[in-house]
């Protein structure tokens, strides 16, 4: 019975909708703006009631509030967030130790309703020279972490990491993308041409997100947001869509 339960989960996740308009909140939580259909979240949060909710887990990469085992926290901080410590999942074994990390926090995600995950920091081994693992580790642990995604029925977003193949995103197991700065970097079209319609693309300056929304605002989904991800009332708050 058990198994048929599991199957029963995996069959039911599903995407967002395409070019639904869409609200990063990984910051903090708050009412979704007008029109919006789709929101991404902390895993700490609850979904909003309505809508498609994406789940965020920084699962290559340790927080605070989070508590990983000594032994996978290597002593590699990220440069461009200061407390954040690379995750080793350079073993298989290490990769299911993270992996049980990140199950408490999809489970936590599946229970509060949302629909899909985010697994951010995937490309975490360019960060830093000299770790104990690379890019295929990073690409075998996220399918481990995103087949429990899915026996739990959540959708897994690939986050970032615009240079994946193909093959290298069908054995991972993502089913659709969240993509920062595509348009700074002019990395839209590689995400689109790995998941067509079904990417969701975050800017954090305007000249940037109008050039996103000139070159692919028709097709996806495109947000401007403060680089903090604050809620509204805050003086750095930044909210628009194409």
């Amino acid at each position: 019975m058990a198994f048929l339960a599991a199957l029963l989960a995996v069959a039911a996740f599903a995407p967002p909708p395409v070019d639904a308009r869409f609200d990063y909140q990984i910051g903090e939580a708050y009412r979704p703006p007008a029109g919006v259909r789709v929101v991404s979240r902390d895993w700490s949060s609850r979904p909003p009631r309505r809508g498609y909710a994406v789940c965020y887990v920084n699962a290559f990469q340790s927080q605070p509030e989070v508590s990983w085992p000594p032994e996978l926290v290597l002593r590699r901080e990220d440069p461009g967030w200061p407390g954040e410590f690379l995750i080793d999942i350079g073993t298989p074994a290490k990769r299911l130790a993270a992996a049980a990390v990140v199950q408490r926090m999809i489970e936590t995600c599946a229970r509060k309703g949302f629909d899909a995950v985010e697994y951010d920091n995937l490309d975490s081994w360019t960060r830093v020279r000299g770790l104990p693992f690379g890019k295929r580790d990073a690409l075998a642990y996220a399918r481990l972490i995103a087949r429990r995604a899915h026996a739990l029925g959540l959708a897994v977003a690939q986050k970032n990491t615009a240079e994946l193949t193909r093959a290298q995103v069908r054995r991972a197991g993502f089913d659709f993308a969240i993509a920062e700065e595509c348009g700074r970097d002019r990395e839209c079209g590689a995400y689109r041409r790995l998941y067509g319609d079904r990417v969701l693309a975050i800017e954090y300056r305007r000249r940037d997100f109008r050039s996103a929304c000139r070159a692919v605002g028709d097709r996806i989904a495109v947000v401007l947001r403060d680089r903090d991800v604050t809620a509204p009332g805050s003086r750095t708050y930044r909210y628009d869509t194409c």
